[in-house]
């Protein structure tokens, strides 16, 4: 028997990079992490994929995360639906992020032999964590798309806040038979900032977990065995 951690709250994908996401009730997990997440982005014409930040491999495209992709009927071999701030979908997702960020040298483009992911292919982040990070930003709108996780994990009553830094190092076992070793945290950027649907931009956020934990929040993991995850499963180390 493992040491239980919590139970699966929200399971979230996000099939375009850098737009916000679909909520999901299961989803099957594999050596990339949740089926379909980030498996498209938007590209411009040096490579680089849209984001809230200019690296080596990333470009700032402001105002993405205002928009939201979803695959049709939850078919991951679907091109994804992008809906725009309305959240109706359009028609043409590469011709409408033309229009939407004035550049005709970008477009959606599925993942190639370069990786769309930041870092490792699963993130989670605990009710606790989240809570703290509400109580110190107070007055200002906080729930986890702000900090982009694949799993929401509700972790018990008295939980102290950052508990994932604790489960480096360790496998867990999620639900059935998926097993995943969680490896590390996200080094946060000004992406938790952004404006995206009905949260403002707000410059406290980051400067929040930047002052308390040194710009690290959630924890990273990679997948040992495939299987499904769904709402209410426990996560337990074992």
């Amino acid at each position: 028997m493992g040491k239980a951690l919590g139970t699966i709250e929200r399971i979230w994908r996000y099939p375009i990079k850098s737009t916000g996401g679909e909520l999901l009730s299961e989803a099957a997990v594999g050596a990339r992490g949740v089926a379909g997440d980030r498996l498209y982005a938007v590209r411009d014409a040096e490579g680089k994929f849209g984001s809230g930040k200019s690296t080596r491999r990333f470009r700032r495209m402001p105002g993405l995360l205002r928009l939201r992709s979803r695959y049709p009927a939850g078919v991951v071999t679907e091109v994804p639906e992008l809906l725009g701030p309305d959240g109706v979908p359009v028609p043409d997702p590469t011709d409408y992020v033309r229009r939407y960020l004035d550049r005709n040298d970008v477009e959606v483009a599925r993942e190639g032999t370069v990786s769309h992911f930041d870092q490792l292919p699963l993130s989670l982040l605990t009710t606790a964590t989240l809570d703290w990070v509400r109580a110190a930003v107070s007055g200002v709108p906080v729930d986890e798309r702000r900090f982009r996780p694949n799993l929401l994990v509700r972790t018990p009553p008295g939980t102290p806040p950052f508990v994932e830094d604790e489960w480096f190092g360790g496998t867990a076992r999620i639900g059935g038979t998926l097993r995943i070793r969680i490896e590390r945290s996200s080094e946060r950027c000004v992406m938790t900032n952004e404006a995206q649907q009905d949260l403002p931009h707000s410059p406290l956020i980051l400067r929040a977990v930047a002052q308390a934990h040194a710009m690290r929040l959630d924890a990273l993991a990679t997948v040992i065995h495939s299987g499904r995850v769904r709402l209410g499963d426990t996560v337990e180390l074992i």
